[in-house]
């Protein structure tokens, strides 16, 4: 094992499908010490999500976990049929039995190497703000999406209740989560564990730009700015990769679906992503300032 303990990331663990399992049993600490950071996507069945974070739980010293679009979602073979804010409440009672941190427990404080920084795991969720061009609104942005067959599967499974939409659940999360960053301590910087990026420019390279609908909120877009912001963990894209925005890191770290990891580099999945202590300057994002 390596001396120094390090705070690591990795996000769409899918472990429905085996070959991500298969994967998620291999990962250790390579220092004793050594947190993991978890930006969503574990899974969709609660079975799932609690044996891929109950094993992280036991082997890492602490695991942070943000919720991602698919542990949200309502699947009719899932035996816990809560929905929306109910089915997040369960989830965030299941990690704290396990020993993982939650968006709704207190913010820890990395003291390793690089720190001490706060680590914000949030639970943000998205709102249609990412439209595609040539669409003002909500309506003309998912018309738009239907019309090319670019939909997400949330559409049919994330269900909003008690809340009359995603949007509507998202303002309530956003406001609730700035008032909770505005009473953190200044003097200590944050590292952001959100399931989407903070910010659009990360959606730009996707493949099917109307996607970009179920990927985050422009309520956010200042957030690196207004905060003193080490760095930002994110997945959501499957696009794995380091950039920066306004000279802050921001870190895609998602290991994604079998066929989309064997198709790159490889062949294998991406490895735990190493947060702090910092790693070599990122690339910057096309177009993005430094």
């Amino acid at each position: 094992m390596i001396a120094v303990p390090r705070l690591l990331a990795i996000s769409d663990l899918h472990v429905r499908h085996a070959e991500n399992r298969a994967y998620v049993e291999t990962l250790h600490p390579e220092a004793e010490g050594d947190w993991l950071l978890v930006a969503g996507d574990v899974g969709e069945l609660t079975s799932d999500i609690e044996w891929a974070l109950g094993l992280l739980s036991d082997r890492f010293a602490t695991v942070v976990w943000a919720p991602g679009n698919h542990e949200l979602w309502s699947p009719r073979e899932d035996p816990v049929q809560l929905r929306g804010a109910a089915r997040y409440r369960h989830l965030v009672e299941l990690c704290r039995s396990l020993g993982v941190i939650t968006p709704e427990d207190p913010y820890p404080v990395w003291r390793g190497e690089g720190g001490p920084v706060t680590v914000a795991p949030l639970f943000l969720l998205y709102d249609y703000t990412f439209r595609p061009a040539g669409t003002a609104t909500k309506e003309e942005a998912l018309a738009r999406a239907y019309e090319t067959g670019v939909v997400c599967t949330d559409e049919i499974l994330l269900r909003p209740d008690p809340h009359p939409g995603i949007d509507a659940w998202c303002a309530e999360r956003v406001a609730e989560t700035e008032r909770r960053l505005d009473g953190l301590d200044p003097a200590l910087p944050v590292v952001f564990v959100n399931h989407y990026p903070l910010v659009r420019e990360p959606t730009r390279i996707l493949r099917y730009p109307e996607f970009a609908l179920w990927c985050g909120t422009e309520r956010t877009a200042d957030w690196h700015l207004r905060y003193r912001t080490a760095a930002v963990v994110y997945g959501h894209l499957h696009i794995p990769r380091s950039t920066r925005h306004d000279g802050v890191p921001f870190e895609e770290v998602s290991v994604g679906y079998p066929r989309e990891w064997k198709a790159r580099g490889t062949g294998l999945p991406p490895r735990p992503r190493v947060i702090l202590p910092s790693r070599d300057e990122a690339v910057p994002a096309p177009g993005a300032s430094r």
